[in-house]
């Protein structure tokens, strides 16, 4: 029995470690380090911005407000029911 507790331990702290060291590698820092060149000109990529009016409908703040309102709402109605 003590052999089966102390194998779900270790498998418990080597997932741990993993996810640990996979977050640790996917850090911006590291990303960025890992991505960075300042000498390649190639990698250089222009972004042209749009603006566009919205087409008749909720602006973008208001639909925001809704949707947090509907959202608290239905954590209410979840947490009534639990």
């Amino acid at each position: 029995m003590e052999d089966v507790v102390q194998k779900i331990v270790v498998s418990k702290y080597l997932a741990s470690v993993a996810l640990g060291a996979c977050l640790l590698c996917s850090s911006p820092a590291v990303v960025a380090a890992s991505t960075n060149s300042d000498d390649d000109p190639s990698s250089a990529v222009a972004v042209q911005h749009v603006r566009v009016p919205p087409a008749g409908g909720l602006r973008d703040e208001f639909a925001m407000v809704l949707v947090g309102t509907a959202l608290i709402g239905l954590a209410a109605a979840v947490r009534r029911a639990a």
